[in-house]
């Protein structure tokens, strides 16, 4: 019976892993996704990595805002074209599950633009939906 019990102890441990592994790099997937359509000036391909919710939280320089379109539009009011856009870099320090379906990321962004750079650091909260990893909350300065 002990046997039985660590040999299932170890295939759990195993699989919860191989979960983590994989959800890691979806999640990984997910960011990289969003900084190449951003470096290609497409603000909403970009935004397909945020979930397409009213509930979607988005705290910046200005305070909170609630709800995917909402932030699609201040993310075109911010950046209204390409050059304003600039070049995007992430710079990841951290990705920890939560739950096997939320998971939390810490990390750097870096915008750099013909006459200026703008950086800072985000925390996100990214949730399995469906299947796919969406950020359902973004807290970046």
């Amino acid at each position: 019976m002990r046997k039985i019990l660590i040999t299932l102890l170890c295939f759990i441990a195993i699989n919860s892993f191989a979960q983590s592994s994989k959800d890691k790099q979806a999640i990984l997937d997910v960011l990289e996704k969003q900084r190449q359509e951003w470096n290609k000036g497409d603000v909403e391909a970009y935004m397909q990595g945020y979930a397409k919710s009213d509930s979607l939280l988005f705290v910046g320089k200005s305070g909170p805002t609630y709800g995917w379109q909402k932030t699609l539009d201040n993310y075109k009011r911010g950046y209204p074209d390409k050059s304003a856009m600039g070049f995007l870099t992430f710079g990841i320090k951290k990705v920890d599950f939560l739950t096997k379906d939320v998971a939390f990321v810490l990390g750097s962004w870096n915008v750099r633009r013909e006459k200026d750079e703008l950086k800072g650091f985000f925390t996100l909260l990214l949730k399995k939906i469906n299947g796919q990893w969406k950020v359902v909350v973004d807290h970046s300065s």
